[in-house]
C-alpha cells in the first residue's frame, strides 16, 4: 500500500508540469470542432499557437458566435 502511494505521488503531474500548454489545448479543441479527427487534432496540438492563429484567420461564418 505504501509503494502504491509513493508511485501516485511521484507520477501525479498536472498538465502544465508535463508540458501541455494552453496553445496546444486550444488548438486541439478548435481542430476537433472543425474536423472531428484525432489525427488532425494531434497535429494541431503539435503546431499549437500556429494552428490557433490559422483557425482564427480561416474560420467560417457558422463558426463565429
Amino acid at each position: 500500500m505504501i509503494l502504491l502511494a509513493q508511485i501516485t505521488i511521484q507520477t501525479g503531474q498536472t498538465a502544465a508540469e508535463s508540458g501541455i500548454g494552453l496553445g496546444s489545448a486550444i488548438a486541439v479543441v478548435c481542430s476537433w470542432q472543425r474536423n472531428r479527427s484525432i489525427l488532425w487534432a494531434t497535429l494541431a496540438g503539435v503546431l499549437s499557437w500556429i494552428y490557433v492563429i490559422y483557425f482564427a484567420m480561416t474560420r467560417k461564418t457558422d463558426e463565429v458566435k
